[in-house]
């Protein structure tokens, strides 16, 4: 029998795919369709900091220090009201999923400082939420303040929350730092439960007719999970934090990659809004069946092989891989037009 189980967070979950906090959370019927397609646990949106300023002196400081001279630069911040749902309202909205569905229900907050954060974390936890996901997007623009300083704020951060909630904590975060491992040390010194590698930073464009800058959106592709699984598997064995994947698991062949590169869980949301929730569920089938294929038994026997900690080459993690891929590509011939 195909033991497809996992824990992470301490949670015993019946399968490694998750559904990443996106959208689709918001409606109560679409976290019914996850439980019934076989997904084993549902992150729900994001409630962002923005939303709870009301509760924060030190967000109200933080947002009106570089606001007053440029008054356009108030149009940066998103419209909320056209994304999510107020604060009790999502308080409300996990007791509603909770009573829906009987997999873990993960809550998360996106922002940048600690002030209203303790409070709502606390109030997901009294609300049932299974997990908390620290969704950080913190994106420096001052010159002044240091790598050191964006990372003190990080950890200062995951220590305050973690210290005032008994649930299990997770941080998602994003790659941009300049030494992963180091980083991963210093949050997974907090205590904090679980690391979601990666978060994606999404960047505006420019609107050269109407000389305007726009928010712009894409969905993942597969080629985003490289990253991914590349520091999970550097990582793999030096950490006691459990560690996500999130961002391009499109396919059972990535679900089963990041498990392998020595994730417990991999987690997935441009797929399903691309070809629907069902999909999950072909996803499922496809990673039972290449399983008893290759005679494996379990998820937990696959997890880490093709971590650092066990390939014969570790190399292809390395400077070396960096100087072979580029003495090895061979220029095809060009298009003519």
């Amino acid at each position: 029998m195909i033991d497809l189980s996992t824990t992470y967070l301490g949670l015993k979950l019946k399968n490694p795919l998750v559904a990443s906090s996106s959208p689709l959370a918001k409606d109560i019927n679409n976290i019914r369709k996850f439980e019934d397609t076989g997904v084993s646990a549902v992150v729900l949106h994001s409630l962002f900091e923005e939303q709870i300023n009301a509760e924060s002196l030190e967000l109200d400081r933080f947002l009106s220090r570089s606001t007053e001279s440029y008054a356009e630069s108030l149009n940066y911040f998103p419209d909320m009201g056209n994304y999510n749902i107020g604060p009790d309202a999502y308080l409300e909205h996990i007791r509603k999923a909770k009573e829906a569905v009987r997999i873990p229900v993960i809550a998360s907050l996106n922002g940048v400082s600690a002030g209203g954060w303790v409070r709502y974390a606390r109030l997901m936890q009294e609300a049932g939420a299974d997990g908390l996901e620290l969704n950080i997007y913190l994106l420096p623009t001052d010159p002044e303040v240091s790598g050191e300083k964006v990372e003190a704020n990080y950890v200062d951060l995951v220590r305050h929350v973690m210290a005032n909630v008994r649930i299990p904590v997770a941080v998602k975060f994003g790659p941009y730092f300049s030494s992963i491992p180091n980083f991963c040390r210093k949050l997974d010194q907090t205590g904090v439960d679980g690391l979601v590698m990666f978060n994606r930073f999404y960047q505006p464009d420019f609107d050269l007719e109407a000389l305007e800058v726009r928010p712009s959106l894409f969905l993942s592709d597969s080629n985003t999970l490289l990253l991914r699984l590349h520091w999970v598997a550097l990582m793999y064995g030096h950490l006691r934090a459990d560690m996500a994947v999130t961002g391009g698991v499109h396919t059972s062949t990535g679900l089963l990659k990041s498990m392998m590169a020595g994730a417990k869980v991999a987690m997935s949301t441009s797929c399903l809004l691309k070809y629907g929730i069902d999909y999950a569920g072909q996803i499922i089938a496809e990673v039972r069946e290449w399983m008893e294929e290759h005679e494996y038994e379990s998820i937990e026997q696959m997890q880490g092989s093709m971590s650092v900690k066990h390939v014969t080459n570790a190399a292809v993690f390395e400077r070396a891989n960096y100087m072979k891929v580029l003495s090895s590509y061979v220029q095809p011939e060009p298009h003519r037009l």
